[in-house]
């Protein structure tokens, strides 16, 4: 049987106990956090927007976010383009027919190309976070079919 000083020393340690976990996220500086998010980009031999496509061919995504790369048909794989990653980023490219899921954590505009298509077109944009496109990016050498799909793509990263 409880009695009254049992109830009053349980509800004593429930109230420091809890002045004792705002008092940790205060010092601690550690918000609640959101959760990241993860994209998903199919690479096709054929899409809404023609052959050798990125669907989407441009994302939109927060600091921390990740995207996965399927290739939904075969021979895709997915890789930065020399030039069109933030300042100080390493790119990344990966294995042909493989799914492939990478984070993006600094803010800025990523070039995206599946590496045996690229001079098909076969291009994408991410832009993490709030950035402005770098006017560096109009003059990378980029392969024929290509440049009509950056330019799109900037267009879109613009408005």
């Amino acid at each position: 049987m409880m009695t009254t000083t049992t109830l009053t020393n349980a509800a004593a340690k429930t109230r420091l106990f809890c002045a004792a976990a705002l008092l940790a996220v205060a010092v601690t500086g550690f918000p609640p956090q959101a959760s990241a998010e993860t994209f998903e980009v199919k690479m096709l031999n054929r899409g809404e927007k023609g052959p050798m496509v990125f669907e989407p061919d441009f994302l939109e995504i927060a600091p921390g976010d990740r995207v996965r790369f399927v290739p939904t048909h075969n021979s895709h794989n997915a890789a930065t383009i020399d030039g069109m990653v933030p300042e100080g980023v390493e790119g990344f490219k990966s294995r042909i027919n493989d799914e492939f899921e990478t984070g993006f954590e600094k803010p800025g505009f990523y070039g995206i190309k599946c590496s045996p298509h690229y001079g098909m077109g076969m291009v994408m944009l991410i832009k993490v976070g709030e950035a402005t496109l770098p006017q560096s990016y109009r003059t990378v050498d980029v392969p024929g079919r290509a440049k009509p799909r950056f330019e799109d793509l900037f267009e879109q990263a613009e408005k």
